[in-house]
């Protein structure tokens, strides 16, 4: 280990874990984790690598400290998978000499209304920022109606909802600001997906994964998405996306475009695309690895994109894979399914009935815990996930049949015999 590169991980809650980067890394660099050890996002995660990992204390440390404690380490190199590390890394980064997003890239990737603005060359999107109900009249009349709010800074469709009103704005904005530390948040035009485009039963939108290496972009995948659960929670990870091949090429222009225009130089990307009657629009543009990609990009084609961030941010070459696209690579279909609470009371069944998701054929591993008693807030989006199914199926229309299943035996365990309840969650 002494005589490997060290590269610095800014850690916390993110795409990939402790245990998951130290076997990437293995051979290839010393890793140190920098983070808030006892920070409950992180601590359970720790303990699994407890004796195995390094990990360095900064809590309570302010940038320009965690800085000049990570230049005393003498990095070879910085990286994060958090969204909520973004920042700290790249000010490490422009203070050690290192490989990352610039502070001034970062800031409009994790800023929802600047990064609007950096793609208005791209694409026409209409947003505005909001900080007080009383400017909720304004701002739809330059959204239109049904519009999207969303907080300016976030991640995981935290308090992410579709207003179609004044009222609806205004009760909204003060319920996700009520007793809270002031943020911002934005309006945005709503992007209606066309579901004929990926067909019926799939999500109206798609992600594509890239790798940025001096500025140019190259896909690993065209990640395809079940339906959303109400508002906008997302539901897992389909590869190869139902999609026909063209559209996955209009995507991927879409996506390096739009790379291109935010300035980014380098790293892992995760770009979110809606699919709708006038073509591809993005609906945001993310500077890391997403959610789960790693995993399901492995399966489907070998590739540790993990390993591959490692490389970048050390300043290796890495080799780029054959794309995963639609139309390309064996008919095999592999995918995760996360089973997201209906929005609203619930009264969910034993924990046996999620066990029971075993027994349909083509899942591989159920990975799941009961819910806690917030089960129901759909405010907290894709955070209130139970975990992750994991599976395969010989091509698009068995999987259908699989995600029916799961779907199917998921709405028995949240409400049995009785009905599922009408419950406004701010979606249409």
């Amino acid at each position: 280990m002494a005589t490997l590169p060290t590269l610095l991980v800014l850690h916390d809650q993110g795409s990939a874990g402790p245990l998951r980067i130290l076997s990437s890394a293995r051979g290839l660099c010393r890793v140190v984790f920098l983070c808030e050890p006892e920070h409950p996002s992180v601590a359970a995660e720790l303990r699994q690598v407890a004796g195995h990992a390094e990990v360095v204390d900064i809590t309570g440390l302010d940038a320009e400290e965690v800085g000049r404690l990570a230049a005393g380490l003498s990095p070879a190199g910085v990286v994060t998978f958090s969204e909520h590390r973004l920042r700290l890394t790249a000010a490490v980064a422009a203070r050690c000499g290192l490989r990352f997003h610039s502070p001034e890239v970062v800031d409009t990737l994790t800023d929802k209304f600047r990064q609007r603005q950096a793609l208005s060359a791209v694409q026409d999107t209409r947003c505005v920022l909001l900080r007080h109900p009383d400017e909720c009249a304004a701002a739809l009349a330059v959204t239109g109606t049904p519009a999207v709010l969303k907080p300016r800074h976030g991640a995981g469709s935290v308090d992410t909802c579709l207003v179609g009103s004044v009222e609806e704005c205004r009760d909204r904005l003060a319920e996700f600001t009520e007793g809270a530390v002031p943020r911002d948040f934005v309006l945005e035009e709503y992007l209606r997906g066309d579901p004929g485009l990926a067909g019926s039963g799939w999500g109206d939108y798609v992600s594509v994964e890239s790798l940025v290496v001096e500025g140019e972009p190259h896909t690993v995948a065209v990640t395809g998405k079940p339906p959303l659960v109400p508002p906008f929670r997302e539901t897992g990870h389909i590869l190869p996306a139902p999609v026909p091949a063209g559209l996955a090429a209009d995507v991927v222009r879409l996506e390096q475009a739009a790379l291109r225009a935010l300035g980014i130089r380098h790293g892992v990307t995760h770009t979110e695309i809606k699919l709708t009657a006038d073509g591809p629009r993005i609906i945001e543009v993310n500077g890391r690895l997403g959610g789960f990609v790693a995993e399901i990009v492995q399966r489907r084609t070998g590739y540790d994109m993990v390993a591959a961030a490692l490389r970048m941010a050390l300043g290796l070459p890495v080799t780029v894979p054959e794309p995963s696209m639609p139309g390309r690579g064996p008919d095999t279909v592999v995918f995760q399914y996360m089973p997201i609470p209906p929005a609203g009371p619930l009264s969910p069944g034993p924990l046996s009935l999620l066990e029971t998701l075993e027994e349909i054929p083509g899942v591989d591993l159920v990975d799941v815990s009961a819910p806690d008693d917030r089960a129901g807030d759909w405010r907290r989006g894709t955070l209130g996930q139970l975990g992750v199914v994991y599976g395969s199926a010989a091509d698009h229309a068995q999987l259908q049949e699989i995600l029916r299943l799961l779907q199917e035996r998921m709405e028995f365990f949240w409400y049995g015999a009785t009905a599922a309840p009408e419950v406004r969650s701010g979606a249409a």
